[in-house]
């Protein structure tokens, strides 16, 4: 998992539960890496997880809320880093829909070593959007986040259903209805 995605979650800790937080839980998470991460460099998911569950044990926040905040943070990042990503569509179901074929084949020209979920599309048209989900990492909900902000980002807003295909999260349908 890419670094940016370990300084920009400890950013939001930081901001939202203070500096002492952020020690805590990386001093209780035992991470091989100390908690010392670059944005360009490469870390385990389970220095994520052990973070995301130690911070979910202070907080009393379920790791799926806490995933669906860190993504409204990490949009902003995003939309702030590269604009030309997300600027290049008028709508989000054309921005959504192309997650797969035009974000990600961006991401890895910046992250060559990216270890990215795939978005496979099933239906598109102009209101609607199905897409199945695949990871090892069961972030699920971060892309939910993801989804929410890109629908707010373009001042509009959809339902979105997601329906877990796998038990433990590693394949999700997205059901999303542009309202």
């Amino acid at each position: 998992m890419k670094g940016i995605v370990f300084t920009e979650f400890l950013e939001l800790v930081e901001d939202k539960f203070g500096l002492e937080v952020v020690d805590e839980i990386i001093e209780k998470s035992e991470l091989p890496s100390g908690g010392a991460y670059t944005a360009v460099g490469t870390y385990d998911f389970s220095e994520m997880l052990s973070l995301l569950t130690h911070l979910s044990d202070h907080s009393k926040i379920s790791i799926d809320a806490l995933l669906l905040t860190y993504a409204e943070h990490f949009f902003k990042v995003l939309a702030d880093s590269y604009p030309g990503l997300i600027d290049k569509y008028d709508d989000p179901i054309k921005l959504l829909s192309s997650i797969e074929n035009h974000i990600h084949t961006e991401v890895q020209k910046i992250y060559p070593d990216a270890e990215l979920p795939t978005f496979e599309v099933i239906d598109k048209t102009s209101t609607t959007l199905v897409m199945i989900y695949k990871s090892s990492r069961a972030m699920y909900n971060f892309g939910l986040g993801l989804m929410n902000k890109t629908f707010e980002h373009y001042k509009s807003s959809a339902t979105i259903i997601l329906e877990k295909i796998k038990e433990d999260g590693t394949e999700v349908k997205f059901s999303i209805t542009k309202n």
